[in-house]
């Protein structure tokens, strides 16, 4: 089972090009175990409505389009992963990076990121780099 980091569930639906071959072959291999957390769908969100982040289509399109269009399926945030992403070490502090690695965790997921920081974090397992 794979979770898709905020950014590679954007890269992935909209410009394929930012992943390397490791994590679109892992992608393709995996293709119906493909999941994101809810949290992202916020993350995308603000980063629109911030301009720091230009998409084709409304926040809320692009992540229904892009879910169905992936097949990607949605694990809510709950109560359990809330106090988990408390409970990890202070590495750093961006909450919505915490809510994520929390939910790979809890879910025994291997995490797609490119963020070097979240493989800083005990015990998660992260997907980036070439083959």
């Amino acid at each position: 089972m794979l979770l898709l980091d905020t950014h590679a569930w954007v890269w992935l639906a909209s410009d394929p090009s930012q992943l390397t071959e490791r994590v679109k072959q892992k992608i393709q291999e995996e293709a119906d175990q493909l999941y994101v957390s809810s949290i992202s769908a916020l993350e995308i969100a603000l980063l629109a409505k911030r301009e720091r982040l230009i998409l084709p289509l409304s926040p809320s399109d692009f992540v229904e389009k892009s879910l169905s269009h992936h097949g990607i399926q949605e694990i809510p945030v709950n109560y359990s992963i809330a106090i988990a992403s408390a409970s990890l070490p202070d590495v750093h502090n961006d909450p919505f990076d915490r809510m994520i690695i929390a939910t790979a965790l809890l879910h025994k997921m291997t995490l797609i990121s490119k963020d070097a920081h979240i493989a800083k974090y005990p015990n998660v397992k992260v997907l980036w780099g070439e083959l």
